[in-house]
C-alpha cells in the first residue's frame, strides 16, 4: 500500500467540514494547494508538480485538469504571477492546515481503533494499521462515480492492494454494528464517507456545469422499483426514497418504462407463488419471511402497484417502438450481459436490452455532454448491469459521453454534490444500504449450502424438519457471511457442516426467539436514533431549500432591473405612442446596457440566465454562512 494512503482518511475528513460552511466545491481543495505550495517553496509552480504533492502529502488524487483551474484562481487572488508559461510563489502564506491535520488523525484513529477492535472481538481477525486502513479505503472506494466518460478515475483514492470483498464484508458488518450500538463511532466514520463524496466532486472540475435535471427524465428498473418499494427492508428504501426525492428536488422526472413494470408484477406474482414454498429465496422472500409479509400482501401490493410507485413520482410509460435508424446491436449487448451477469430468468435479460434500446430511441441519436443534457437515462441497483451499458457505450457514438445506464449508486453520489445540504440523509442511507448488501451471502454461498444441506439430508445425517428449518431460517445467513467474511473460497465442506452444527443446535434450542428479540431491541434502538437524527436532518433540508429558493428570488431582481431599459426599448419599436415617451436620456441608457450586455455575451459567452445563476450561487453560499453563524448552537 502506498504511504500516502496513510494521509488519504485524515484528508477527507478535512474535506468535510467545508461542506457545512456552503462554500464553493472547488474551494475545498483551495487551503490543501496552499499548504503544499507554502511546505514546499518550489521555483515554478506546474498543475503536474501541485497534483503530486497532493498525493504525498494528502493521500489525494486530484486530475491535473482540476489543479490548473485552481491555479488560476490563485493567481486572480494575487497569489501567484504567470511568467513564462509557468506560476511562481507571489504571496503564500502558511493557511494552517497542521491544526486542522491533527484534529482529523485524532477522528480517524477512533475510527481505526474501532474497527481494529470489533474486528478481533466480532469477527477473530487481528488487523494492525496497515490492514484497517486498507480495508476502509477499499470499502470508500466503492463510493465512486462510475459510468462517465469525463471522469479519469472514479475514486480520490489512491490505489490499494484491498482484499476485495473481505474487507468490504468486514468493514461494513463493523459500520451495521455501530450504527446500533455507538452513535459517536458511526457519526466520525460518516465524515470520512461525506469527506470521500466530495472529494468525488474534484475529479471533474464541470461536476456543477448545470445546476439542475430539468432536461432530463429518469427511468428507474425493476430491481430498484422493488427497492423503493421496501421490498427488501427499509436499508434499501430508505437509500432509494432520498435520492429520488433528490431528484426531484433539483427538477429531474421520474418514470419507468411500461416493460418494466410488466417485470415487475412478474416479480410480485412470482413472490406470491414461492413465499409458502422451500424452493423460495432471495432478497424479497427472505425480507417477507422476517416482516411476516404474507401471499395476500403480495397480491394486494400487485393490485395496486401503479398508485403505490405514483406516491414516489414515478410515471409508467409506454416503451418506444422500435426504429431501425436508432437501434443497437442487441446480440453484441447481450454478449456484454452474459459476460458479466448470470441470469436465472432469460426474461430479466430481454427486459434490460429493451430498457437500453429504449433510451437510445428516447435520444434520437444525441450525444450527451453530461447526465443533465442526456434527456434519458436508466437508473438501475445492478451494477453489473450498468457496467455492460457502459462498455456497450464506448464503441457507441450516441452514448459515448454518458452511459445510457448508471447505477443508484453513482447517480445518488453525482445528485448529493450538487446540493449537499439538501439532503443531508442520503450519504448515511447509502452507507447502510451498501453495508447491509456487503453482508449478505452471495449466490454462490448460498447455491453451496443448499447442495450440503440437500446431501446431509439424503445421508440421514439431518432430519426432514431440520433440513425445513435451515433452507428458512435468516439466522443461516448470518452465520454464513460470518465465517466467510465475503470470501466464497472460505466456504469449504467442513466449515459448511461447522455452520450447520450451530445453526441447528440454535434452531434445537429454540434460540431464535431469543435472537429475534435481541435483533428488535437492536431495531428500536435504532428507530429511536433515526427518528431523532431525521428530525435534525429534515429541518436542515428545509431550511436549505427554502435559501435556495430566496437565493434565486434574490439572484433575479438585479438581472431583471438590468434588463428593463433595455426590454423597453425593443418593446418601444413597437407602438409609436411608448416611443415618444421613452426618449433622451432614458433611450440612451437603454442602449447603453442593451450594447453592454450584448458585448459582454459575445466575450464571456453569458447570457441572463448564466449570470442569474452565478449570483444565485454567490447569495445561497451568503445566507448559508449567516445562517450557520448566527445560529450555531442549532447545529450541533
Amino acid at each position: 500500500m502506498p504511504t500516502e494512503t496513510t494521509e488519504t482518511l485524515t484528508s477527507l475528513a478535512i474535506l468535510k467540514v467545508n461542506i457545512d460552511r456552503g462554500g464553493d466545491y472547488l474551494g475545498y481543495l483551495r487551503p490543501f494547494v496552499l499548504q503544499v505550495l507554502f511546505d514546499k517553496r518550489p521555483d515554478s509552480v506546474t498543475d503536474h508538480s501541485v497534483a503530486e504533492y497532493l498525493r504525498t502529502s494528502f493521500g489525494l488524487e486530484i486530475p491535473v485538469r482540476t489543479v490548473q483551474i485552481i491555479l488560476r484562481r490563485l493567481a486572480k487572488s494575487r497569489h501567484l504571477r504567470r511568467e513564462h508559461g509557468v506560476y511562481v510563489l507571489e504571496n503564500i502564506d502558511d493557511p494552517g492546515m497542521a491544526f486542522a491535520q491533527e484534529r482529523a488523525r485524532k477522528h480517524i484513529r477512533d475510527t481505526l481503533d474501532g474497527l481494529i477492535d470489533y474486528a478481533h472481538r466480532q469477527v477473530g481477525l487481528c488487523l494492525d494499521d496497515h490492514r484497517s486502513i486498507t480495508a476502509i479505503c477499499t470499502f470508500l472506494s466503492y463510493f465512486n462515480v462510475s459510468c462517465l466518460h469525463a471522469y479519469l478515475r472514479g475514486t480520490a483514492i489512491p490505489d490499494v492492494e484491498g482484499h476485495g470483498g473481505k474487507d468490504v464484508a468486514l468493514v461494513g458488518k463493523y459500520v451495521l454494528h455501530i450504527q446500533q450500538h455507538d452513535n459517536k463511532l458511526f457519526d466520525k466514520f460518516m465524515v470520512v464517507v461525506e469527506g470521500h463524496m466530495l472529494a468525488n466532486a474534484l475529479l471533474c472540475p464541470d461536476l456543477k456545469s448545470a445546476k439542475d435535471y430539468k432536461r432530463t427524465t429518469f427511468y428507474l428498473d425493476t430491481p430498484l422499483l422493488v427497492q423503493l418499494l421496501g421490498l427488501e427492508g427499509e436499508n434499501w428504501r430508505s437509500a432509494s426514497v432520498e435520492m429520488t426525492r433528490l431528484l426531484t428536488q433539483l427538477g429531474g422526472r421520474l418514470a419507468t418504462f411500461s416493460h418494466t413494470r410488466e417485470e415487475l408484477g412478474r416479480v410480485l406474482d412470482g413472490a406470491a407463488a414461492k413465499i409458502d414454498t422451500m424452493d423460495g429465496h432471495g432478497r424479497i422472500i427472505e425480507h417477507a419471511r422476517r416482516s411476516g409479509i404474507t401471499r395476500s400482501d403480495f397480491l394486494l401490493l400487485t393490485a395496486n402497484v401503479d398508485e403505490k410507485i405514483a406516491e414516489f413520482g414515478v410515471d409508467v410509460r409506454r416503451t418506444p417502438a422500435y426504429s431501425r435508424e436508432h437501434q443497437i446491436d442487441e446480440s453484441r449487448f447481450e454478449g456484454l450481459l452474459d459476460d458479466g451477469i448470470s441470469y436465472l430468468n432469460p426474461r430479466a435479460k430481454e427486459y434490460d436490452i429493451n430498457s437500453v434500446r429504449s433510451i437510445y430511441m428516447l435520444r434520437r441519436g444525441a450525444i450527451p455532454r453530461s447526465i443533465e443534457t442526456a434527456k434519458a437515462i436508466m437508473v438501475t441497483s445492478n451494477t453489473a448491469f450498468a457496467r455492460a451499458a457502459w462498455d456497450y457505450g464506448r464503441d457507441f457514438e450516441a452514448s459515448r459521453e454518458v452511459s445510457s445506464v448508471i447505477s443508484d449508486f453513482s447517480l445518488a453520489n453525482l445528485a448529493w454534490l450538487k446540493a449537499p445540504m439538501g439532503a443531508p440523509s442520503l450519504p448515511m442511507a447509502e452507507v447502510i444500504a451498501f453495508s447491509y448488501a456487503a453482508v449478505q451471502p452471495s449466490s454462490t454461498q448460498i447455491a453451496e449450502f443448499l447442495r450440503e444441506i440437500d446431501k446431509l439430508k439424503s445421508s440421514g445425517r439431518i432430519t426432514e424438519r431440520d433440513h425445513q428449518l435451515l433452507r428458512s431460517s435468516p439466522s443461516v445467513y448470518d452465520e454464513l457471511v460470518s465465517m466467510t467474511i465475503g470470501d466464497d473460497a472460505a466456504l469449504s465442506e467442513s466449515g459448511v457442516r461447522q455452520v450447520l452444527e450451530r445453526v441447528v443446535g440454535e434452531i434445537k434450542g429454540e434460540t431464535d426467539a431469543k435472537l429475534a428479540a435481541e435483533m428488535e431491541a437492536h431495531r428500536e434502538t435504532e428507530r429511536r436514533r433515526r427518528a431523532e437524527s431525521e428530525e435534525r436532518r429534515h429541518r436542515d433540508r428545509l431550511l436549505y431549500w427554502r435559501l435556495d429558493g430566496l437565493a434565486r428570488w434574490a439572484a433575479g431582481v438585479p438581472v431583471a432591473l438590468s434588463f428593463a431599459p433595455a426590454a423597453l426599448i425593443v418593446i418601444g419599436q413597437a407602438g409609436y405612442w411608448l416611443d415618444t415617451v421613452v426618449d433622451g436620456p432614458l433611450r440612451a441608457v437603454g442602449m447603453m446596457s442593451w450594447l453592454l450586455w450584448t458585448l459582454g455575451s459575445l466575450i464571456s459567452g453569458g447570457t441572463f440566465l448564466a449570470v442569474h445563476s452565478r449570483l444565485k450561487g454567490l447569495f445561497l453560499r451568503w445566507l448559508l454562512r449567516w445562517t450557520l453563524t448566527e445560529k450555531p448552537q442549532e447545529r450541533q
